[in-house]
């Protein structure tokens, strides 16, 4: 089948590959003209595991321009991933959406299917029917589908590949035809529903993400408070089948380029229609507040961060990616520039991200050990493997305090202790926290006590 994509980031990008890989003949087509030069010179610019040899594998399959006629002429399917980047008031922009419609109209001259992969909000592919009804030309018959993409970067290829459903929203059988047509190499389950129901899952399902990350980060908090360990706890619920064990690692919040955008721009849509979706609200603030739980833990132990030199291990809002954005990593960086902090970074992808947003206000290291050596105090916002994986005894050895502050609970805590640093987690009270959590569910046991004695009264 002929395709075109409109968009080379992290979506059109592995869909294309993806794609070309089942057999299809794919087109790529970008505005960004130095995109599309290192593309067709076989660089991919982006960090996605496993893209790059995909995209090797298929050049025959698959083709990058900045031309529209070349890519949407004569294509039987014609699929947006372009980016709908938040604004302030929570909801999103669909400027680039509209323009590649805009070009879709002026250059398909055959009828085609317009698949919207961006995430979009609801109604939007019903807009974008009448738009290209009223500017295409009139020979071609556009049928408009959304189909939502569902991928987490640094899985991204394997979760296209391998995902659980393919969602389509379509308004005609013919539609639901070519799609069927489209996916059937991949021989995954489908759901077939309307166009607005299709854009509903998609925010749906990634904000309920969101919804458990808030939760079990909460709930890693009063454990600090009462002296239970959140990994535990995580675990006793997350084997309930109707629970389940993913998104409930407790740290210091999600980031990336969806859970955030989208918890905002689902909360801004109900909003717009006079309702207030209390739940999604109560996630988006605990995210806000939780991403400085570091900083507050390490105040704990040395004051201020004026002329402390800080490591902080972790730059991309996830392993596995090079993305930055709405990463609690950087909001933290920002922080302790503005507190007179010396700052060094080190990420084994995203560092060339790191030095364009700060310049020489970080230090950016190309080692652990380079970004910790002679440190007061080191924080880990991104659990890397080499994070992982590093020597406990190096902290104690190459820092000048060994305080290590992690916020993604990567060691056990016993284990660090022993090892001989001051460490402090997420939901997991030990050693020297011990008094003061011992002190707070005495607190609690008797404001408890108090409560029952008078309601007895």
């Amino acid at each position: 089948m002929k395709i075109a994509i409109a968009g080379t980031g992290y979506v059109g990008l592995v869909t294309a590959a993806c794609l070309a890989d089942k057999g299809h003949d794919v087109t790529c087509v970008d505005i960004n003209e130095e995109k599309i030069r290192l593309l067709n010179e076989g660089i991919v610019p982006i960090y996605e595991p496993g893209l790059e040899p995909l995209i090797q594998r298929n050049g025959v399959r698959l083709r990058f321009t900045t031309n529209d006629v070349e890519a949407y002429q004569r294509a039987e399917v014609i699929m947006i991933a372009v980016g709908t980047p938040p604004q302030p008031d929570g909801s999103v922009r669909l400027d680039d959406v509209w323009g590649a419609l805009r070009r879709i109209a002026g250059a398909a001259e055959r009828d085609c299917l317009v698949v919207i992969k961006s995430t979009v909000p609801v109604g939007t592919g019903d807009e974008a029917a009448r738009f290209l009804a009223e500017n295409g030309r009139p020979e071609v018959k556009f049928d408009v589908v959304s189909n939502p993409e569902f991928l987490s970067q640094g899985t991204a290829v394997r979760d296209t590949l391998q995902a659980p459903r393919i969602v389509l929203g379509v308004d005609s059988d013919r539609a639901e035809r070519v799609m069927k047509e489209l996916y059937a190499p991949f021989a995954l389950p489908y759901v077939v529903t309307d166009r607005r129901s299709a854009e509903m899952i998609k925010y749906a399902a990634n904000v309920f993400l969101a919804l458990k990350i808030s939760y079990i980060n909460e709930i890693a908090n009063v454990c600090e408070l009462v002296g239970a360990d959140i990994q535990a706890v995580a675990e006793g619920i997350g084997m309930d089948p109707r629970i389940g064990r993913r998104f409930l690692r407790a740290g210091v919040g999600y980031g990336g380029s969806c859970l955030p955008k989208d918890a905002n721009a689902l909360y801004s849509l109900a909003a717009s229609h006079g309702y207030s979706l209390k739940t999604v609200w109560a996630a988006i603030d605990v995210n806000e507040k939780q991403k400085w739980k570091l900083l507050d833990k390490a105040r704990l132990h040395i004051g201020d961060f004026r002329n402390r030199t800080v490591a902080v291990l972790g730059a991309a809002f996830k392993p596995g990616t090079d993305d930055v954005r709405e990463s609690p990593a950087l909001a933290n960086i920002e922080r302790l520039i503005a507190e007179g902090a010396v700052v060094r970074v080190w990420d084994p992808a995203a560092l060339g991200h790191v030095s364009r947003r700060f310049g020489d206000a970080v230090v950016c290291c190309e080692t652990i050990e380079e970004a910790i050596r002679g440190a007061d105090v080191c924080f880990i916002f991104t659990e890397w493997p080499a994070v992982l994986q590093f020597d406990l005894h190096c902290y104690k050895t190459l820092m000048k305090t060994p305080l290590v502050v992690d916020g993604r609970n990567c060691y056990d805590p016993k284990a660090a202790e022993a090892a001989g640093l001051i460490y402090e987690s997420i939901g997991r009270p030990v050693g020297h926290r011990q008094l003061k959590v011992d002190r707070a569910v005495d607190v609690l046991q008797c404001a408890s006590a108090a409560f029952f004695h008078k309601q007895s009264e």
